[in-house]
């Protein structure tokens, strides 16, 4: 992606490790999803124009084949210590885990900063 491009990402889900602030830190732009992740809120955040779905919590997994089903060429990373259930493995983009790198690290690498 070249850096000059605006990057869009969709943070889901409970952002205890503050990934969103690094994100923003970053310059890219943020919607955070606070509520349930379904096809509605998802395309209410902008999906359709989203380059990364970010989700913090496996709760939401569901919303992995949902998201590649709106938006194929969504990148779509977790961000949780949770792990990821079998049926959302070959949809996810990147699975990692908050215990093994910080979300500065983790932000740098998704924005290529």
């Amino acid at each position: 992606m070249d850096h000059d491009e605006s990057q869009m990402f969709l943070v889901a889900g409970p952002d205890e490790n503050n990934l969103a602030a690094e994100l923003t830190d970053c310059g890219v732009e943020i919607t955070e999803i606070d509520e349930m992740v379904t096809h509605d809120s998802l395309e209410a955040a902008g999906l359709a124009t989203a380059d990364t779905l970010v989700l913090t919590t496996m709760d939401d997994a569901s919303a992995i084949p949902v998201a590649k089903e709106q938006n194929p060429a969504v990148r779509v990373v977790t961000y949780t210590s949770d792990s990821l259930p079998e049926f959302a493995r070959g949809q996810t983009d990147l699975a990692i885990d908050p215990t093994l790198l910080n979300a500065t690290v983790v932000a740098e690498e998704l924005t290529g900063s």
